[in-house]
């Protein structure tokens, strides 16, 4: 493991996401009045007009997936990565608007989130660009658990973007990280017996002391990781789950949840050793996962900065 005190701008952060709220809108009018059923249809040419247009996250995707896969990746390899994304996109107008019984939602490891609630404390979930997050919020529906997301705050405009364009009556519960009030707000929610998820798979390009860019073996090179989420975890002294929803195609989720760590017992003496510890096992699932179900991650980006090789020791 290397560790970095700085934070430099992440690469994601220097490219903005391809907004095309115009087609967000699109599917949401196709979601809403054709059905899901026919919907799913326009699917296939949506994919392949970014398969076509969309170079960066073409040769991204591409990337990646030789990765996991351990053999070249094809255009249609690529196509069915794009493809899986937006079939999720598409299904978040319909989970949004809580139409849960269109979907197959199968819970794998739900106990773990019900042994962290049941000290009533609230629970961390830290997860991944991987799957549905949304999905998680059905399962919370029919357990009663309350679920929150923790989100920078320009992060937060860009979901407000996202659900105005996708459901527009949507009321998602966020809490915003930058603000004054934010840790007290999320201190709050968390003593009510709250789930608060973020996710841990990008870093910020942030000057913060709260956080530091770790680098860590990912699928066969080392990536950058954030142990932001991981300190914030330490200093609330909460359980950390991993989470995610994962797509199995047609209208099946599996909702995975796996226990990361336990921060009720830092101090400063153990904090940064449970730190590290938590760090690795999130990336050790992550990858796992990735290689389990190797479309459903969704960053199309150079997750693997250019600069690793000369960052990284070699030990």
């Amino acid at each position: 493991m290397s560790v970095r005190t700085d934070t430099p701008a992440a690469a994601w952060a220097k490219q903005r996401e391809r907004g095309n709220l115009w087609v967000l809108r699109l599917m949401r009018a196709l979601a809403l009045t054709a059905g899901r059923r026919l919907a799913r249809l326009v699917l296939h040419p949506i994919a392949l007009y970014f398969v076509l247009t969309g170079t960066e996250a073409r040769r991204e995707s591409a990337r990646y997936l030789t990765r996991v896969l351990g053999r070249p990746a094809g255009i249609a390899d690529v196509y069915r990565h794009i493809h899986c994304f937006a079939a999720t996109i598409l299904d978040r107008v319909y989970l949004l608007q809580e139409r849960y019984d269109q979907f197959e939602l199968r819970p794998n490891g739900v106990e773990a989130m019900d042994d962290a609630l049941a000290h009533g404390e609230g629970v961390l979930m830290i997860g991944a660009h991987m799957g549905s997050f949304e999905a998680l919020r059905a399962l919370g529906a029919g357990h009663g658990f309350r679920v929150a997301m923790i989100m920078y705050e320009d992060n937060a405009r860009a979901l407000n973007e996202t659900l105005a364009a996708l459901a527009p009556d949507a009321r998602l519960q966020t809490i915003a990280l930058g603000r004054v009030d934010a840790m007290l707000s999320l201190r709050h929610w968390l003593d009510g017996g709250g789930i608060a998820g973020l996710l841990g798979d990008r870093t910020l390009p942030s000057s913060s002391q709260r956080s530091r860019t770790v680098w860590l073996p990912f699928l066969g090179t080392p990536a950058r990781f954030s142990d932001g989420p991981f300190r914030l975890a330490a200093m609330l002294r909460r359980p950390v789950i991993f989470m995610t929803g994962l797509y199995h195609g047609a209208n099946r989720y599996e909702l995975r949840f796996a226990p990361l760590a336990d921060f009720r017992t830092a101090n400063g003496s153990n904090r940064d050793a449970l730190i590290q510890a938590a760090m690795a096992r999130y990336v050790e699932t992550l990858e796992a996962l990735c290689r389990e179900a190797p479309y459903n991650w969704f960053n199309f980006f150079d997750f693997w900065a250019t600069d690793a090789a000369t960052t990284v020791p070699a030990d």
